[in-house]
Protein backbone atom coordinates (compact mmCIF):
# COMPACT_ATOMS: atom_id res chain seq x y z
CA UNK A 1 0.00 0.00 0.00
CA UNK A 2 1.10 3.57 -0.21
CA UNK A 3 2.85 4.97 2.27
CA UNK A 4 1.33 8.27 1.99
CA UNK A 5 -2.18 6.55 2.64
CA UNK A 6 -0.87 4.75 5.22
CA UNK A 7 -0.05 7.86 6.58
CA UNK A 8 -3.47 8.87 6.17
CA UNK A 9 -4.98 5.66 7.65
CA UNK A 10 -2.29 6.00 10.57
CA UNK A 11 -3.76 10.30 11.27
CA UNK A 12 -7.17 9.30 11.49
CA UNK A 13 -6.58 5.96 13.63
CA UNK A 14 -4.89 8.80 16.24
CA UNK A 15 -7.77 11.06 16.27
CA UNK A 16 -10.00 8.33 16.64
CA UNK A 17 -8.34 7.16 19.88
CA UNK A 18 -8.01 10.81 20.82
CA UNK A 19 -11.38 11.38 20.18
CA UNK A 20 -12.64 8.73 22.79
CA UNK A 21 -9.97 9.84 24.88
CA UNK A 22 -11.66 13.16 25.90
CA UNK A 23 -14.63 11.19 27.77
CA UNK A 24 -12.50 8.35 29.10
CA UNK A 25 -9.81 10.50 30.64
CA UNK A 26 -12.25 12.77 31.92
CA UNK A 27 -13.85 9.46 33.38
CA UNK A 28 -11.35 8.93 36.13
CA UNK A 29 -10.74 12.89 37.36
CA UNK A 30 -10.54 13.60 39.79
CA UNK A 31 -12.43 10.83 42.14
CA UNK A 32 -9.69 8.12 41.24
CA UNK A 33 -6.60 10.67 39.87
CA UNK A 34 -6.07 14.17 39.78
CA UNK A 35 -4.73 15.55 36.39
CA UNK A 36 -1.02 16.11 37.10
CA UNK A 37 -1.21 12.51 38.36
CA UNK A 38 -2.56 11.28 35.74
CA UNK A 39 -0.05 12.90 33.55
CA UNK A 40 3.27 11.63 35.59
CA UNK A 41 1.42 7.93 34.85
CA UNK A 42 0.91 8.78 31.44
CA UNK A 43 4.55 9.50 30.69
CA UNK A 44 6.30 7.44 32.61
CA UNK A 45 4.17 4.41 30.92
CA UNK A 46 4.41 5.36 27.33
CA UNK A 47 8.56 6.13 28.27
CA UNK A 48 8.26 2.17 29.54
CA UNK A 49 6.60 0.91 26.61
CA UNK A 50 9.05 2.59 23.83
CA UNK A 51 11.91 1.28 25.77
CA UNK A 52 10.58 -1.89 25.38
CA UNK A 53 9.97 -1.69 22.08
CA UNK A 54 13.46 -0.17 21.30
CA UNK A 55 14.95 -3.41 22.27
CA UNK A 56 13.58 -5.09 18.75
CA UNK A 57 14.99 -2.40 16.69
CA UNK A 58 18.39 -0.93 15.73
CA UNK A 59 20.36 1.51 18.12
CA UNK A 60 20.67 4.81 16.71
CA UNK A 61 22.86 7.55 18.30
CA UNK A 62 20.98 11.03 18.34
CA UNK A 63 23.79 13.87 18.04
CA UNK A 64 24.70 16.65 20.48
CA UNK A 65 23.44 19.40 17.95
CA UNK A 66 20.32 17.70 18.29
CA UNK A 67 19.43 17.00 22.18
CA UNK A 68 18.45 20.95 22.62
CA UNK A 69 15.26 20.47 20.28
CA UNK A 70 14.64 16.99 21.54
CA UNK A 71 14.22 18.74 25.14
CA UNK A 72 12.34 21.42 23.51
CA UNK A 73 9.90 18.59 22.02
CA UNK A 74 9.15 17.41 25.31
CA UNK A 75 8.67 20.32 26.82
CA UNK A 76 5.97 21.26 23.95
CA UNK A 77 5.06 18.08 23.13
CA UNK A 78 5.36 16.12 26.38
CA UNK A 79 4.52 18.79 29.25
CA UNK A 80 3.01 21.51 28.49
CA UNK A 81 0.89 19.98 25.90
CA UNK A 82 -0.34 17.19 28.51
CA UNK A 83 -0.21 19.22 31.86
CA UNK A 84 -2.46 22.02 30.16
CA UNK A 85 -5.38 19.56 28.60
CA UNK A 86 -5.45 17.38 31.27
CA UNK A 87 -5.91 20.45 34.16
CA UNK A 88 -8.46 21.99 31.70
CA UNK A 89 -10.11 18.34 30.82
CA UNK A 90 -10.60 18.08 34.65
CA UNK A 91 -12.38 21.97 34.71
CA UNK A 92 -14.61 21.76 31.53
CA UNK A 93 -16.06 18.98 29.41
CA UNK A 94 -15.40 16.47 27.11
CA UNK A 95 -16.96 18.04 23.67
CA UNK A 96 -15.47 21.74 24.65
CA UNK A 97 -12.05 20.03 24.84
CA UNK A 98 -12.69 18.47 21.35
CA UNK A 99 -13.62 21.13 20.13
CA UNK A 100 -10.59 23.81 21.15
CA UNK A 101 -8.24 21.44 20.23
CA UNK A 102 -8.94 21.31 16.65
CA UNK A 103 -7.31 24.77 16.79
CA UNK A 104 -4.26 22.91 16.38
CA UNK A 105 -4.11 23.60 12.43
CA UNK A 106 -4.51 27.08 12.98
CA UNK A 107 -1.73 27.05 15.68
CA UNK A 108 0.81 25.78 13.33
CA UNK A 109 -0.34 28.18 10.35
CA UNK A 110 0.36 31.40 12.80
CA UNK A 111 3.56 30.03 14.54
CA UNK A 112 4.62 28.75 11.07
CA UNK A 113 4.94 32.56 9.91
CA UNK A 114 6.69 33.66 13.31
CA UNK A 115 9.18 30.70 13.43
CA UNK A 116 9.52 29.68 9.37
CA UNK A 117 8.50 33.18 7.97
CA UNK A 118 5.82 31.63 6.05
CA UNK A 119 3.54 33.47 4.52
CA UNK A 120 -0.02 33.84 5.65
CA UNK A 121 -2.98 34.15 2.79
CA UNK A 122 -5.99 36.40 3.34
CA UNK A 123 -7.96 32.99 3.52
CA UNK A 124 -5.88 31.87 6.16
CA UNK A 125 -5.60 35.39 8.15
CA UNK A 126 -9.97 35.24 7.65
CA UNK A 127 -9.94 31.20 8.66
CA UNK A 128 -7.61 32.21 12.11
CA UNK A 129 -9.93 34.98 12.85
CA UNK A 130 -13.15 32.56 12.48
CA UNK A 131 -11.36 29.82 14.46
CA UNK A 132 -10.36 31.84 17.34
CA UNK A 133 -13.48 33.19 18.06
CA UNK A 134 -15.56 29.41 17.96
CA UNK A 135 -13.12 28.69 20.88
CA UNK A 136 -13.30 32.25 22.45
CA UNK A 137 -17.67 31.22 21.92
CA UNK A 138 -17.14 28.56 24.50
CA UNK A 139 -15.22 30.03 26.75
CA UNK A 140 -16.77 33.43 27.56
CA UNK A 141 -20.31 31.92 27.00
CA UNK A 142 -20.51 28.69 28.42
CA UNK A 143 -21.68 27.93 31.60
CA UNK A 144 -19.47 28.68 34.53
CA UNK A 145 -19.43 25.17 35.37
CA UNK A 146 -21.65 22.03 36.41
CA UNK A 147 -21.52 18.61 38.68
CA UNK A 148 -18.83 17.70 36.71
CA UNK A 149 -16.88 20.72 35.07
CA UNK A 150 -16.06 23.19 38.13
CA UNK A 151 -14.37 25.85 36.46
CA UNK A 152 -15.67 25.46 32.40
CA UNK A 153 -14.44 29.09 31.21
CA UNK A 154 -10.67 28.01 32.82
CA UNK A 155 -10.38 24.82 31.66
CA UNK A 156 -11.30 26.25 27.73
CA UNK A 157 -8.69 28.84 28.31
CA UNK A 158 -6.49 25.97 28.93
CA UNK A 159 -7.57 23.70 26.15
CA UNK A 160 -6.34 26.87 24.07
CA UNK A 161 -2.77 26.77 25.67
CA UNK A 162 -2.61 22.83 24.66
CA UNK A 163 -3.41 23.21 21.11
CA UNK A 164 -0.80 26.31 20.89
CA UNK A 165 1.45 24.06 22.64
CA UNK A 166 0.89 21.19 20.42
CA UNK A 167 1.25 23.06 17.29
CA UNK A 168 5.20 24.09 18.47
CA UNK A 169 5.58 20.66 18.68
CA UNK A 170 4.57 19.08 15.45
CA UNK A 171 6.31 22.55 14.02
CA UNK A 172 10.03 21.51 16.24
CA UNK A 173 9.72 17.73 15.58
CA UNK A 174 9.45 17.64 11.69
CA UNK A 175 12.96 17.86 11.27
CA UNK A 176 14.04 14.91 13.76
CA UNK A 177 11.04 12.85 12.16
CA UNK A 178 13.11 12.98 9.22
CA UNK A 179 16.33 12.26 11.06
CA UNK A 180 15.81 9.11 13.50
CA UNK A 181 13.74 6.61 13.63
CA UNK A 182 10.13 7.00 15.08
CA UNK A 183 11.29 4.25 18.35
CA UNK A 184 14.08 6.30 19.08
CA UNK A 185 12.94 9.70 19.02
CA UNK A 186 9.85 8.56 21.50
CA UNK A 187 12.17 6.86 23.84
CA UNK A 188 14.23 9.70 24.68
CA UNK A 189 11.44 12.28 24.33
CA UNK A 190 9.42 10.65 26.89
CA UNK A 191 12.35 9.72 29.35
CA UNK A 192 13.22 13.30 28.95
CA UNK A 193 9.23 14.62 29.79
CA UNK A 194 9.32 12.38 33.13
CA UNK A 195 12.20 14.03 34.26
CA UNK A 196 10.86 17.70 33.34
CA UNK A 197 6.99 16.25 35.09
CA UNK A 198 8.81 14.65 37.84
CA UNK A 199 8.83 17.45 39.98
CA UNK A 200 5.59 18.89 38.96
CA UNK A 201 3.17 16.02 39.34
CA UNK A 202 4.89 13.64 41.80
CA UNK A 203 2.40 14.53 44.79
CA UNK A 204 -0.38 14.04 43.21
CA UNK A 205 0.76 10.72 41.65
CA UNK A 206 1.64 9.56 45.34
CA UNK A 207 -1.99 10.47 46.84
CA UNK A 208 -3.80 7.97 44.42
CA UNK A 209 -5.02 4.83 46.17
CA UNK A 210 -3.34 1.97 43.45
CA UNK A 211 -4.29 -1.13 46.02
CA UNK A 212 -8.42 0.37 45.75
CA UNK A 213 -8.80 1.32 42.09
CA UNK A 214 -11.42 -0.30 40.49
CA UNK A 215 -11.45 -2.42 37.22
CA UNK A 216 -13.40 0.83 35.55
CA UNK A 217 -10.66 3.32 36.74
CA UNK A 218 -7.84 0.51 35.68
CA UNK A 219 -8.89 0.14 32.18
CA UNK A 220 -9.32 4.05 31.61
CA UNK A 221 -6.02 4.83 32.54
CA UNK A 222 -4.43 1.85 30.76
CA UNK A 223 -6.38 3.15 27.45
CA UNK A 224 -5.17 6.76 28.62
CA UNK A 225 -1.41 5.59 28.74
CA UNK A 226 -1.14 2.62 26.15
CA UNK A 227 -3.97 3.87 23.39
CA UNK A 228 -3.72 7.29 23.96
CA UNK A 229 0.01 8.13 24.42
CA UNK A 230 1.75 5.31 23.27
CA UNK A 231 -0.07 4.66 20.14
CA UNK A 232 -1.22 8.09 19.11
CA UNK A 233 2.09 9.35 19.39
CA UNK A 234 3.95 6.29 17.10
CA UNK A 235 1.02 6.68 15.06
CA UNK A 236 1.33 10.69 14.52
CA UNK A 237 4.90 10.11 14.20
CA UNK A 238 4.93 7.63 11.02
CA UNK A 239 2.16 10.13 9.55
CA UNK A 240 4.19 13.07 9.88
CA UNK A 241 7.45 11.08 8.02
CA UNK A 242 4.96 11.42 4.99
CA UNK A 243 2.62 14.08 6.03
CA UNK A 244 3.48 18.07 6.37
CA UNK A 245 2.57 18.97 10.05
CA UNK A 246 -0.12 21.73 8.45
CA UNK A 247 -1.27 18.27 6.65
CA UNK A 248 -1.69 15.86 9.68
CA UNK A 249 -3.12 18.52 12.48
CA UNK A 250 -5.59 19.35 10.15
CA UNK A 251 -7.24 15.76 11.01
CA UNK A 252 -7.44 16.56 14.19
CA UNK A 253 -10.84 18.35 13.26
CA UNK A 254 -12.45 14.16 12.88
CA UNK A 255 -12.02 14.49 17.17
CA UNK A 256 -15.19 16.30 18.03
CA UNK A 257 -17.06 14.13 15.70
CA UNK A 258 -16.04 11.34 17.18
CA UNK A 259 -15.62 12.79 20.59
CA UNK A 260 -19.07 14.26 20.42
CA UNK A 261 -20.87 10.67 19.52
CA UNK A 262 -19.16 8.63 22.15
CA UNK A 263 -19.54 11.03 24.83
CA UNK A 264 -23.36 11.75 23.81
CA UNK A 265 -23.46 7.90 23.80
CA UNK A 266 -22.33 7.21 26.77
CA UNK A 267 -24.09 9.82 28.82
CA UNK A 268 -20.65 11.84 29.78
CA UNK A 269 -21.97 15.18 28.18
CA UNK A 270 -24.67 16.85 26.01
CA UNK A 271 -24.89 19.45 23.05
CA UNK A 272 -26.39 22.34 23.32
CA UNK A 273 -26.93 25.92 21.12
CA UNK A 274 -23.17 27.41 22.24
CA UNK A 275 -21.11 24.49 21.60
CA UNK A 276 -23.10 23.50 17.98
CA UNK A 277 -22.02 27.56 17.24
CA UNK A 278 -18.44 27.57 18.33
CA UNK A 279 -18.02 23.64 16.51
CA UNK A 280 -19.13 25.16 13.19
CA UNK A 281 -16.92 28.15 13.51
CA UNK A 282 -13.89 26.30 14.77
CA UNK A 283 -14.69 23.78 11.82
CA UNK A 284 -14.82 26.33 9.05
CA UNK A 285 -11.96 28.02 10.91
CA UNK A 286 -9.80 25.54 10.34
CA UNK A 287 -11.15 24.49 6.80
CA UNK A 288 -10.01 28.17 5.67
CA UNK A 289 -6.96 27.48 7.00
CA UNK A 290 -5.91 23.71 6.00
CA UNK A 291 -7.14 24.69 2.19
CA UNK A 292 -5.00 24.58 -0.41
CA UNK A 293 -1.35 24.20 1.99
CA UNK A 294 1.01 26.47 0.19
CA UNK A 295 4.20 26.97 3.53
CA UNK A 296 7.34 25.19 2.89
CA UNK A 297 7.06 22.13 4.87
CA UNK A 298 4.31 20.78 2.84
CA UNK A 299 6.66 20.97 -0.17
CA UNK A 300 8.37 18.29 1.58
CA UNK A 301 5.37 15.80 1.11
Amino acid sequence: MDKRILAILAAIGASTIYGINHTVAKGVMPTYIEPFGFILLRVTGAAVLFWLVSLFTPWEKIERKDWPRLVACALFGMVINMLFFFKGLNMSTPINSSVITTLSPVMVIILSAFLLKERITLLKITGIIVGLAGALFLVFFSKSSNQTAPNIPLGNLFFIVNALSFGVYLIIVKPLVKKYDTITLMKWIFSIAVIINLPITFSEFQAVEWESLPFDAVWKMSFVVIGTTFFTYLLNLYALKYLSASTLSAFIYLQPLIAIFYSITTGADTLNTIKVVAAILVFVGVYMVSKNPTTKVQKDQ
